[in-house]
């Protein structure tokens, strides 16, 4: 099949300016662009479904165009329900640099800046240049603009659509750019965008979306719902990102491998019938985690954290790395203890146990581990020279049950 129903097949298509862009992503030889603010200094799993499709293009013979939108980034795209904060020149520069060089290492394609050519305008050009050929009821229509006016949209949000819309037309004219790609909530932008080269130019360009990448409940993935899973090892470890993903939903985790990976059509249905019949083994979810990881980090970091998720789970997590067993015990909350602290008293403490007495019981009960050791002895101490590192304690409770210690 071609691209343009490989991506229909994958869920990648939401909204297309035109059918005859059908036929022109088959034939490749499009020049596109794809871009995002740099409202923080790293992408995170939203940013990589949409951008993953600039290598699904590339590899279809289509030449990908990556834009980071220092000009745009210092004004804001309006939010469906409230207005962003602003951030200052500083933060925006720095976030800047940081995208870049992730999206160029990631994907190796060309990263530019709007704000390369948005802030050689003054005031007085702009409107005549720009601005004569936007009609307000247009701008009013999109959706959503008409979704903020009953809550209140500034002035400077309303004209982030003509930003957005120069950017395709200066890239039309400077670097041959004939489609733009971006996730549904950009719709209005980029009809925007198409609407201002037909009628300054003359001229044909296009444009389609594809679907947000979400939860079952409609949430998306991003850093403004629920716990952002960045691209940067630092912000969100390979062993987080890979719990994330193999904890995904059943219902949502073949959605997630259309979108997320190359895997093939026959692959993902093999993946999609075993989570049907076989859903304790979690293959798809499995592979989901390994396609993913090994993308953005290396094979390495994958084997990294299948090697913590065992660890933890049946394992002696003496075994690990220290940097290892920090990002095991990553999400949990490191309690503060004093050195020498009795065991029975820091069980109470970090919540593992509701009173002193249901602590000895399970001491007794050969039920409590200390560092990978079982403790037996109500009286043992928690000491900072046999912390791990000298700083960290792990106890387990049970089976599955961790808390971490700090000294």
């Amino acid at each position: 099949m071609g691209i343009y129903e490989e991506l229909e097949w994958r869920g990648l298509i939401k909204d297309v300016s035109s059918p005859e862009l059908r036929d022109k992503l088959n034939a490749g030889g499009m020049t596109f662009y794809i871009g995002t603010d740099p409202t923080g200094d790293s992408l995170h799993i939203g940013h990589f479904s949409s951008f993953l499709i600039s290598k699904r293009l590339k590899d279809a013979g289509h030449n990908p165009i990556l834009l980071v939108g220092g000009g745009t980034g210092l004004i804001g795209d309006p939010k469906p329900d409230s207005e962003r904060p602003m951030i200052t020149k500083e933060e925006v520069d720095h976030n800047y640099a940081c995208l870049k060089k992730q999206a160029e290492d990631l994907f190796g394609f060309e990263v530019v800046n709007n704000f390369d050519w948005i802030s050689k305008f003054s005031i007085i050009d702009w409107l005549r240049d720009v601005g004569k050929y936007f009609n307000i009821g247009y701008m009013l229509n999109k959706d959503i603009i008409k979704r903020r006016l009953d809550e209140g949209i500034t002035y400077t949000e309303f004209s982030y659509m003509t930003m957005q819309a120069y950017d395709f037309l200066h890239l039309h004219n400077e670097k041959g750019v004939d489609l733009q790609v971006a996730g549904q909530d950009q719709w209005g932008n980029i009809t925007a965008g198409i609407e201002l080269v037909r009628r300054k130019q003359n001229e044909e360009v296009y444009g389609f979306t594809m679907p947000l990448l979400t939860k079952s409940d409609g949430t998306k993935f991003g850093k403004t719902n629920g716990k952002a899973i960045w691209l940067d090892a630092k912000k969100t470890s390979p062993y987080e990102m890979y719990q994330f993903f193999v904890n995904s939903e059943d219902d949502k985790v073949i959605d997630y491998l259309k979108f997320l990976t190359f895997l093939s059509k026959e692959e993902i249905e093999a993946l999609e019938k075993s989570n049907k019949e076989e859903p304790h083994l979690r293959l798809a979810h499995k592979a989901l985690a390994k396609e993913v990881i090994t993308f953005v980090h290396n094979a390495e970091a994958y084997e990294s954290a299948v090697k913590i998720a065992d660890t933890f789970f049946k394992g002696d997590i003496k075994e690990l790395s220290y940097e290892e067993l920090k990002a095991g015990v990553a999400d949990l909350e490191k309690v503060k203890i004093e050195d020498g602290a009795g065991l029975i008293n820091t069980l109470v403490q970090v919540g593992a146990c509701k009173s002193n007495r249901e602590a000895r019981d399970l001491i007794n009960g050969s039920s409590i581990m200390v560092n990978g050791d079982k403790v037996t002895d109500i009286n043992f101490t928690l000491n900072k020279k046999d912390a791990f590192n000298q700083e960290m304690t792990i106890i387990k409770k049970g089976k599955k049950f961790w808390y971490a210690v700090t000294f």
